[in-house]
């Protein structure tokens, strides 16, 4: 790995794991706020569904942007964008100003997140490419982790955990400016279309669909499930930071394992693991097993996306490898949305025992997806 694209790849990863502390921050943060005020958790979901439906509606301005304004500037613009809508939460009414806000909010973040990871999946190529992109997985992994720690310091009345987060958000432009890339050709134009794209890689588009439905919903939902069942404020958010710093424990081990075997397989055992240790969260709650099922299920659950990547990085290169993960923030985004509403309506219906039970069935029904292809991989899956 040359010097310049060392420099890139630690930019990149400087930059998106800064956003990351955001993300973490907000998810937890808007739902505890909504809960205070007596929303309901199904009305919570429909609310955090709108971050999701942002995200998906950005990919259809992601290439135009990058062609207008070049990567580094529509990454820049994307992150202060993102800041400032930031900004605007505590002073907006609660909470139907929130839905807006909310697309605004996931737009802006996947455009800056889709090219910062096409970038970081482009510059860590070679044969180390999955423990480098777990090492990433993890870093972002501890950004996360702090951001519902910070709830437990600055509680979750008035502006100030907005305005840190905002900040720290527009600090990640700092390192973006040493990233040096090289523009696409204009050869390279002939763009592959989202259907395109799903045609040639169908199995990694379920699993990131997948990780991001359990994704979407414990951010959004674990530290409610928490307070339902007992847990003050504080306790409830920080479930979720064991939960995302399970990444940090064992995801280069998953990429060692990735790297040295069929990735199928490494994205199949996660998805069993992640199954299992959520559908104990109900029998475990009370006792040291549930923050241990926490750590291992978010360690596997990230570990889905983190092997997904790798293969993508394997088997995609220039435009189409800036087009998958275009589509993977999509995917993502479809599946967040659909985790958000789910959940909120098991909560509903089932209380909060419902949300663990129902991403159980999801993961299972994922794991025997992964058994079929395994067993007779369509061409191009």
């Amino acid at each position: 790995m040359n010097g310049q694209r060392l420099v890139n790849l630690i930019a990149a990863i400087s930059a998106i794991t800064v956003f990351g502390f955001t993300l973490g921050l907000m998810f937890p943060l808007l739902a505890l706020i909504l809960e205070s005020r007596g929303i309901k958790a199904d009305v919570i979901g429909y609310n955090a569904a709108m971050q999701p439906l942002g995200i998906s509606l950005s990919l259809f301005f992601i290439p135009a942007a990058v062609r207008t304004f070049g990567t580094k500037r529509t990454v820049i613009g994307a992150a202060f964008l993102t800041a400032a809508v930031i900004c605007m939460y505590p002073f907006a009414p609660i909470f139907w100003a929130w839905f807006g806000l909310r697309i605004m909010h996931g737009f802006f973040v996947s455009v800056l997140f889709a090219i910062s990871e096409a970038w970081i999946v482009k510059f860590a190529e070679g044969p180390w490419r999955s423990r480098i992109l777990a090492l990433y997985t993890s870093i972002m992994a501890l950004s996360f982790g702090a951001g519902p720690s910070l709830i437990s310091i600055t509680g979750i009345e008035g502006a100030l955990p907005f305005l840190i987060g905002a900040v720290i958000l527009a600090s990640a432009t700092i390192p973006m400016f040493f990233v040096k890339d090289e523009e696409v050709d204009e050869e390279d134009e002939r763009a592959t279309t989202v259907l395109g794209f799903v045609r040639k890689a169908p199995i990694l588009i379920v699993a990131v669909t997948a990780f991001a439905i359990v994704d979407a919903a414990f951010l959004s939902f674990l530290p409610v499930f928490g307070v339902k069942k007992g847990l003050n404020q504080e306790t409830a958010a920080l479930a979720l930071t064991f939960f995302i710093l399970g990444n940090t424990v064992l995801q280069f081990p998953i990429g060692w394992v990735a790297d040295h075997m069929n990735k199928r397989v490494v994205i199949a055992a996660c998805a069993l693991f992640t199954g299992l240790c959520t559908a104990l969260l109900p029998l475990a709650f009370g006792t040291v097993f549930f923050w241990g099922l926490l750590l291992v299920g978010g360690a596997a659950s990230a570990g889905m996306y983190t092997v997904a990547l790798g293969e993508l990085g394997d088997r995609f290169s220039g435009h189409e490898l800036t087009t998958g993960t275009a589509c993977f923030s999509t995917f993502w985004g479809v599946g967040a949305l659909m985790g958000a509403l789910g959940t909120g309506l098991a909560f509903n219906h089932f209380g909060p025992d419902g949300m663990p039970y129902s991403l159980a069935l999801v993961l299972a029904a994922f794991f025997g997806i992964m058994l079929l292809n395994l067993r007779s991989p369509p061409k191009g899956a």
